[in-house]
């Protein structure tokens, strides 16, 4: 009988979150195996100035439905297998790095600026910054927090003005610049990859906002997906080296994909609903028959 350790975030508890872990348990269990869901909210490793000690001993592996990348190193260089793993997680909960990970490998993505760090409070954007920006992407601009979900920490700047107030107000944190996609504006296709390859996928839209999460007002159908868009998730996930992943793909101006983010614990309940796909219990079979 398998063993696995579930781990959630300590203090998140939006509902669609918690579905995650409850139905894997669920569909992890009708298989066979024994599955403990616990907050991480406690100290799953320490070091004792010498080695990891890992106080969860006794799994065969991990699913990490956190963020926390201190807990997941620790963790997996204890010797317990996390899932996604370690690299893979820290990867793609930096957008900035997703886009560098991704660059050379002849997957499409928004020409994209890393954002300039400022570290002292009385800093001020150069115009020669603004400037480049400008002359590199063009309007509208796209400005993110490199990290972030649920389409918070993305804006769009129409004109300088609001490109100014914008890189003001991120300034101090992580953040980059891209290409505005216009032919996808508000509208993104939603895929799920499980084992590099394609489980389902969901068309979001958004009537009123340039932004397509259902969380702020999307809405989800079934669509036919194009050959080339199952091919470029598939790609992503596996040059990522990702167990499971939710893709976001925009349609570029000959309808070609173009990743937009890729989220290593995306949550798949709205897509189970719009679907009518067991996500739960396909990465569940893929677990048990891979680790």
């Amino acid at each position: 009988m398998k063993k696995v350790l579930i781990l959630n975030n300590a203090y998140y508890e939006l509902e669609s979150y918690l579905y995650q872990s409850k139905r894997l348990k669920e569909e992890l269990e009708l298989l066979g195996a024994q599955v403990t869901v616990r907050k991480n909210n406690f100290f799953p490793c320490i070091t004792d100035g010498k080695d990891i000690v890992n106080n969860c001993e006794g799994y065969d592996f991990c699913i990490y439905l956190d963020k926390d990348k201190y807990i997941s190193e620790m963790l997996e260089k204890s010797g317990l297998r996390v899932i996604n793993s370690h690299k893979a997680m820290v990867t793609c909960d930096d957008k900035m790095t997703t886009y560098i990970a991704l660059s050379g490998s002849g997957i499409k993505t928004p020409k994209t600026m890393p954002g300039l760090l400022c570290y002292t409070k009385d800093a001020e954007i150069k115009q020669s910054t603004i400037d480049e920006i400008e002359k590199n992407l063009g309007y509208p601009i796209i400005v993110k927090k490199s990290f972030g979900s649920l389409g918070k920490g993305v804006y769009k700047a129409d004109n300088r003005q609001e490109l100014e107030l914008i890189s003001r107000s991120v300034m101090f944190e992580p953040h980059h610049y891209q290409e505005y996609i216009s032919e996808s504006a508000g509208r993104d296709l939603r895929v799920i990859v499980i084992g590099g390859k394609f489980v389902c996928a969901m068309q979001r839209k958004s009537e009123t906002d340039f932004r397509s999460n259902v969380e702020l007002g999307g809405e989800g159908k079934i669509v036919d997906v194009p050959k080339e868009f199952i091919e470029v998730a598939e790609n992503t996930a596996k040059v990522l080296n990702l167990d499971y992943c939710g893709i976001d793909l925009l349609y570029g101006k000959d309808c070609e994909p173009i990743v937009c983010e890729v989220n290593s614990n995306a949550f798949f309940g709205g897509i189970e609903r719009v679907t009518g796909k067991n996500v739960a219990k396909a990465y569940a079979e893929y677990l048990l028959s891979k680790y």
